[in-house]
């Protein structure tokens, strides 16, 4: 199982140090949350909490996952650095493919791409993109970044980006292309994750009984497309003990992607985390949990 560090709640400021901590304990990742912009009223539309209502407000300060990730990326020899998850469907594939493919190459391929559609139908608004049809224009999306991270041009005429040949230069370290992950937890999410995604990111499922079925449609969409033999990360929120871990991996998954806010060492107040909360944490996590699960 590999341990991945989500890095909700940690000032952008401590990014660097809490990175190395979690790079010297062992975590195999770390994990950014994403939105490009809050509405000062958002409707109850949040799909993992009872009464709708997301776990930020309106005025959570918000940061770039990318430069945030390139800190990271100079300071890390083995960390892999990805999002927890990108809004995809709110930009162009150009730009996240630029985005991408630069992190890519400063931390000498070591970036993944975790996506989902998105949840809040007044960000699609502020941004002028359309809520309803954000799940085929990221089906769309997906296709495009690969081939712009591998082709020498790109010709594409499609129903939401249309475009004559293009080059796309550079092509990143990895090969065949940088690993994308999905999120989502509604059929067409999974099945999605399962027919265009490189892993599948678990989020709001609570128990194991849940996961186990949302994984059987993810997987179930994998073999109808024909990519059941390629390599496939899965990862979850649930590990967050060395019994649940063990549990867990035999159940599927491949990752858990914890942080103090899920797995909290005894003491520790999860409302009040400061930098050196953090990095204790990471020490606590990875002599506990971490050691004892391998």
């Amino acid at each position: 199982m590999k341990f991945g560090l989500a890095m909700f709640g940690v000032s952008p400021r401590h990014y660097v140090e809490v990175a190395r901590s979690a790079e010297e304990v062992g975590f195999e990742s770390i994990w950014v949350p994403e939105h490009l912009v809050l509405p000062t009223a958002m409707s109850p539309a949040y799909p993992y909490s009872t009464d709708g209502l997301p776990p930020v407000a309106s005025t959570t300060p918000m940061f770039d996952p990318w430069v945030l990730l390139g800190a990271v990326a100079a300071t890390t020899t083995t960390l892999r650095l990805a999002t927890y998850v990108y809004i995809l469907p709110l930009r162009h594939p150009f730009v996240t493919a630029r985005s991408l493919v630069t992190l890519d190459r400063v931390s000498g391929g070591r970036v993944t791409l975790g996506a989902g559609a998105g949840w809040l139908p007044e960000e699609f608004s502020a941004a002028g993109q359309s809520f309803g049809d954000r799940g085929r224009r990221m089906e769309e999306t997906i296709p495009l970044l690969r081939r712009l991270w591998s082709e020498p041009a790109v010709e594409h005429h499609g129903e939401f980006f249309d475009f004559d040949s293009v080059a796309f230069e550079p092509k990143p370290l990895q090969r065949p292309s940088i690993p994308i992950e999905l999120g989502g937890h509604s059929r067409p999410a999974l099945r999605r994750a399962g027919r265009l995604g490189d892993g599948w990111v678990e989020v709001g499922s609570g128990d194991a009984e849940t996961f186990t079925a949302r994984l059987r449609v993810v997987l179930e969409a994998r073999a109808e497309s024909g990519h059941d033999r390629a390599p496939f990360e899965v990862s979850t929120g649930l590990a967050t003990d060395v019994d649940r871990v063990h549990r867990y991996e035999d159940l599927g998954a491949t990752r858990a992607i914890v942080g103090p806010t899920s797995a909290a060492r005894p003491g520790t107040d999860r409302t009040r985390l400061g930098k050196d909360d953090v990095v204790a944490w990471c020490h606590w996590f990875g002599e506990t949990v971490m050691g004892r699960a391998g």
